[in-house]
């Protein structure tokens, strides 16, 4: 889950300083900032107003180039109303008012500097500091950049949306109303112009035109919006001979939003690829989001959400936008802006704020938003006020858990931003300390600035079960922390840092660190000591893959669960002797035709018998254990059976649905009463601490959080015996917990 954190900071391009007493309400002007677009990689982004195209660099946050259009431009063309950007930022869009497009190509020289950190220190450890600095300080330089002119593209058919892709462009036009495709390089025949009417498309709705058009890379699908209120999900066909144009079809789709009245009339669209959702923006200001099962037109309604105010108070919605990870939604409003976590949890929201206070303060960004992005992987999103020409970035924290599912980032709070990470101490302090308001529970860690210009952002964070380590991971190497001592380690050496990166998560045990990376094409289990230097001399061990591993998972005292990309689950025993630790595989599981999507599993955890954990062989410990797989949304079970052949095959069973996390309790850190920490009372703990060990209270218990409320399953077995084919029952209740707040 994402959290907005502190107060935004403010740019702005235009000389003329904002008036606070000026009341979005009184008009826009042409410095007003209309729309925004940010390049795949998130380094640039562009913003217009009526009269100006503005280039900007992310971070650090500066103005690189400007077109100011001359008033002969205005007055043949119109105004600027919308901006398209190319992925790759090489070519730039601008749609005016009469319904020209004016494209722009951006050209950059690499030896080029327009800034240049500068350090002027004098004393003999700070000019260390600095030479340490001026080696990444590449990073932080800018590039110049120039704007250059390409043409201008008249649509005589009227430009209703446009979209700019890889490959092409993509207009809806108005009269006739049709969708105009226009590649940015002629074909090898020479064409570059493809049409289709919307008349022609059998899967539309006849006499309308499209509104709104986004478009989602990843699941290679578009969300088109038309003026009756329909949303559809649409896919590009490939290119038939020349010799079949008559017949060409260029699109298909399936309507999956049909309004009932006008209130349910679909604005805007957004495209979640990491949960395969699509969120419909309505008139009523309600977000109806979509769950897309395949693309033959199954998306059933998932679930509902909506501001907690009313149309008159929000306004009606300007933009959404999926986090990068897909795990929080951002709406923007006429009035105000909010936030949900995937399947639905309210989150932050500005209309608890006091409108007079903001307006009298200026604080546009409170007051509602024109259009927003995300910006530095999701810890930071971009906003343009209403009436404004000012740019509000805010800060984002978002759960560890998002980056990298663990079982002690779900039971320990770790938070991230873009600079550092705050970590919940309120597990080790005693009870009285943590009602009190005068004591911090969080502890706030910067990470290293070296490490952070070179791969940042941060990709991926993890704690250790004890809470006592943390690792981090950005776009190569890794990096640990010890939150007794305070102390970071890092490379030495930048080159052995940027060898590898992390591909498949994190784990700690005890402390040693775990990472699975992916080196020179090959890819490889690597265990780091705390206590040794980062350096490829100081590796404890190193076990080969066989394929990129989707994601590692600690699981009971010594087992390693390792889930590949070629859909194999491997069983690995962490054996530790004097002086030396290494992973041994006992086992390994392939779930051909079992788990379809490889990438989709977010993570996997198992249960065995307790018969076999104690006296069983580890090597048998496939055969025996049920599999649980957290799959998009749904909590997807695997129970082991025998077939008479004597071969091994899985019974599946989908438990919870729309579960955004879960614990199993028997992976968590097992009750230590001489360690240092106070728990908060419960039977169970009252159960070890007066040594009866007759139940089990919640030591096997299975939560789930569903966007909702929480779901307990109190003993883990029950649910296996519910589940099996022999037993033939539904599976058992769930204890239903609510909860106000994101847990």
């Amino acid at each position: 889950m994402y959290w907005p954190l502190g107060a935004p900071r403010i740019y702005a391009a235009s000389p003329r300083p904002p008036d606070p007493k000026t009341s979005p309400d009184d008009g826009s002007t042409e410095t007003d900032l209309l729309a925004l677009r940010v390049s795949r990689n998130g380094h640039l982004f562009a913003t217009i107003t009526s009269t100006t195209l503005t280039i900007w660099q992310t971070r650090p946050t500066a103005v690189l180039a400007s077109v100011i259009r001359s008033p002969q431009s205005l007055s043949s063309y119109g105004p600027n109303v919308s901006l398209l950007l190319r992925p790759d930022s090489g070519i730039i869009v601008v749609q005016t008012l009469q319904g020209y497009l004016i494209t722009y190509s951006l050209a950059t020289d690499p030896n080029a500097r327009v800034y240049k950190l500068q350090h002027e220190y004098s004393r003999t450890r700070r000019q260390s500091i600095a030479a340490q600095m001026a080696a990444h300080a590449d990073t932080e330089n800018i590039m110049e950049v120039s704007v250059r002119f390409r043409m201008v593209i008249k649509v005589d058919a009227g430009v209703g949306r446009a979209l700019a892709l890889d490959d092409e462009l993509v207009v809806a036009t108005e009269k006739p109303a049709a969708v105009q495709c226009i590649r940015w390089t002629p074909d090898s025949t020479g064409n570059q112009t493809s049409t289709e009417l919307l008349s022609r498309m059998a899967w539309i709705s006849k006499k309308t035109n499209i509104l709104d058009m986004v478009h989602d890379r990843a699941m290679s699908l578009s969300a088109w919006i038309t003026g009756d209120g329909k949303a559809y999900a649409v896919q590009r066909l490939p290119p038939t001979p020349k010799s079949l144009e008559s017949t060409q079809r260029l699109f298909r789709g399936y309507g999956f939003h049909n309004p009932t009245n006008e209130d349910e009339y679909a604005l805007k669209a957004s495209i979640n690829a990491r949960f395969s959702l699509i969120a419909i923006g309505c008139a009523n200001g309600h977000v109806l989001v979509y769950s897309a099962k395949d693309y033959v037109g199954s998306i059933p309604l998932s679930h509902k959400v909506g501001p907690p105010v009313s149309l008159q108070s929000s306004g009606q919605i300007t933009f959404l936008k999926w986090s990068p990870d897909g795990y929080c939604l951002f709406a923007g409003f006429e009035r105000g802006w909010m936030t949900w976590s995937v399947y639905g949890k309210p989150g932050g929201s500005s209309f608890t704020s006091d409108r007079l206070i903001s307006e009298s303060n200026g604080e546009g960004w409170l007051m509602g938003v024109r259009d927003g992005s995300w910006l530095s992987g999701g810890f930071e999103i971009l906003l343009l006020g209403q009436n404004d020409d000012r740019l509000w970035v805010l800060d984002m924290a978002r759960s560890a858990t998002t980056s990298c599912y663990s079982s002690a980032n779900v039971s320990r709070t770790l938070l991230q931003t873009y600079p550092g990470l705050m970590i919940y101490r309120g597990y080790d302090l005693s009870d009285i300390t943590t009602i009190s308001a005068e004591s911090s529970l969080w502890h706030h860690v910067q990470i290293p600035a070296s490490y952070l210009s070179n791969q940042g952002p941060i990709r991926s964070a993890v704690i250790s079960p004890d809470g006592r380590y943390v690792a981090i991971a950005g776009r190569r190497g890794l990096a640990h922390y010890s939150v007794n001592s305070g102390r970071w380690k890092t490379f030495d050496d930048p080159q052995v840092e940027s060898a590898f990166a992390v591909r498949g998560g994190m784990c700690w045990y005890q402390h040693i660190l775990i990472a699975a990376v992916e080196a020179d094409e090959s890819y490889e289990l690597r265990l780091y000591s705390r206590e040794l230097s980062l350096d490829d001399s100081s590796l404890l061990h190193v076990e080969n893959l066989p394929a990129p591993a989707v994601l590692i998972s600690p699981s009971g005292d010594d087992s390693l669960l390792v889930y590949t990309f070629e859909n194999t689950l491997y069983h690995y025993i962490i054996t530790a002797t004097t002086g030396t630790i290494k992973l041994v595989q006992v086992g390994q599981i392939a779930f051909h035709g079992i788990v379809r999507a490889p990438a989709r599993v977010r993570a996997v955890s198992w249960i065995i018998p307790d018969a076999q954990m104690e006296i069983g062989d580890p090597s048998q410990d496939v055969a025996v254990a049920s599999v649980l797989f957290l799959v998009d949304g749904k909590l997807v079970l695997l129970q082991p059976t025998t077939t008479d052949s004597g071969d091994l095959k899985y019974d599946m069973r989908v438990i919870a649905h729309d579960v955004e996390y879960y614990a199993l309790m028997r992976d968590q850190l097992p009750y230590d009463p001489t360690h240092e920490r106070s728990l908060p009372p419960s039977p169970s703990l009252d159960i070890q601490r007066n040594g009866d060990h007759s139940g089990q209270g919640l030591n096997d218990s299975l939560w789930t959080f569903n966007g909702t409320d929480i779901l307990v399953w109190p003993d883990v077995q029950d649910v296996l015996k519910s589940t099996s084919i022999e037993s033939g029952t539904e599976l058992n209740p769930s204890v239903q917990v609510f909860v106000d707040f994101y847990p």
